[in-house]
């Protein structure tokens, strides 16, 4: 039976001074950003400000030198994620390729895939994709159903993969699909996919806001030659696993609506009063508990852990964190937020409230990760 323990991370000595550094950096590159640009922050796709980011030093914090690495640790790489974050700074372009998709690399990619793409994704200039969920399966990830048969030199892929973030942007594809049969969680394979491969096509999803930041992905009788395999045919669950880890536990999950709250406190701090000091003590609270948790997995993953579990407890009470926000904020301020307004607390309020259902859904639903901890704890 798992226990949450969540020990305490031990920051490094130049903790400071890097958040000092990169908050300098901040307030140079991001400046002339709005409030309501600066709450799509992990949305907000910039080529040049991921360029920037990575000439500092910034993406693949924790890798080798040989791969562009700057060899610092996972919290080393924490502190900067966080200050991004609070900041509202674009960092979608180079999000998923730092978090998840290049350290899949390190661990499952061939010397030549290593050689040849990590070092631009560290210098901000390869972007990846997720090709995890599909339609009908939702957070089930072991409802797959794209298929990648084995044929000479390689495999061909057929099937369609949903919710694929910034895949029209992306240089390349992490794909999960069933290279055999099998129970659920068998026959399952990831590979490395080029996105401007032949038979590959983008079809673009608008958010309820009308943003297009989501895509449907479909695969034609696709051929990927072998070497595009990450690891041995079979492995793809194991290696999934271990990438959502790294997905779920992130300041991402208790940032997304950072900037409502900090606008929230602007505009209560006109006229204060008991109930909002309360509201946002409260708030305040459940912050500093979850970041608290947040960097203790950080401290995991650093000393060399697998902490799937912790992970998906930071995910779960971090989505319910970022969802309560907009509704404590409409119930404080008697206001219509609306994206066109000249408040910035409306446009900021009105954006939040139409993306917060996502929270509780993307990295996987509610019911999922609640499925994951029940099994952890040994209660099904």
């Amino acid at each position: 039976m798992h226990r949450f323990d969540f020990p305490p991370a031990q920051m490094p000595q130049d903790a400071r001074a890097l958040r000092d550094e990169v908050r300098a950096f901040l307030a140079e590159t991001i400046a002339a950003r709005t409030p309501l640009e600066r709450a799509q922050s992990w949305v907000g796709f910039d080529a040049d400000f991921s360029r920037k980011m990575g000439a500092r030093g910034w993406i693949g914090m924790t890798w080798p030198a040989r791969f562009g690495g700057r060899e610092r640790s996972a919290l080393h790489r924490y502190i900067v994620l966080e200050e991004m974050l609070a900041a509202g700074a674009p960092v979608a372009a180079h999000w998923i390729a730092d978090r998840q998709s290049g350290p899949a690399l390190m661990r499952y990619g061939s010397a030549a895939q290593q050689e040849a793409i990590l070092p631009r994704i560290a210098a901000g200039e390869c972007f990846f994709c997720i090709g995890m969920s599909e339609p009908g399966s939702g957070s089930d990830l072991a409802a797959a159903r794209t298929r990648a048969e084995p044929v000479e030199g390689g495999y061909r892929v057929s099937g369609t993969k949903l919710w694929t973030t910034y895949a029209h942007e992306a240089h390349y594809m992490i794909l999960l699909a069933r290279t055999a049969p099998g129970e659920r969680h068998e026959g399952l394979s990831q590979f490395l996919v080029d996105m401007k491969t032949p038979g590959i096509t983008v079809r673009p999803i608008l958010d309820i806001a009308g943003a297009h930041h989501f895509n449907e992905v479909h695969f034609e009788d696709v051929f990927l030659p072998a070497e595009s395999l990450l690891g041995q045919p079979g492995d793809g669950w194991a290696q999934v696993m271990g990438e959502l880890a790294f997905e779920r536990s992130g300041p991402e999950r208790f940032l997304s609506s950072f900037t409502l709250l900090t606008e929230l406190v602007r505009v209560l701090a006109e006229a204060p009063s008991a109930a909002s000091e309360e509201a946002i003590g409260r708030l305040a609270a459940h912050l500093i508990v979850l970041r608290r948790l947040s960097s203790s997995v950080a401290g995991m993953l650093q000393a060399g852990e697998d902490p799937q579990l912790d992970a998906a407890v930071v995910k779960d009470l971090g989505a319910v964190f970022e969802q309560e926000i907009p509704e404590i904020a409409r119930r404080l301020v008697a206001c219509e937020p609306s994206l066109g307004a000249r408040s910035s607390f409306l446009n900021v309020l009105a954006y939040t409230t139409l993306s917060a259902p996502s929270f509780s859904l993307r990295g996987g639903t509610r019911e999922i990760l609640r499925g994951i901890i029940a099994r952890g704890l040994g209660l099904r």
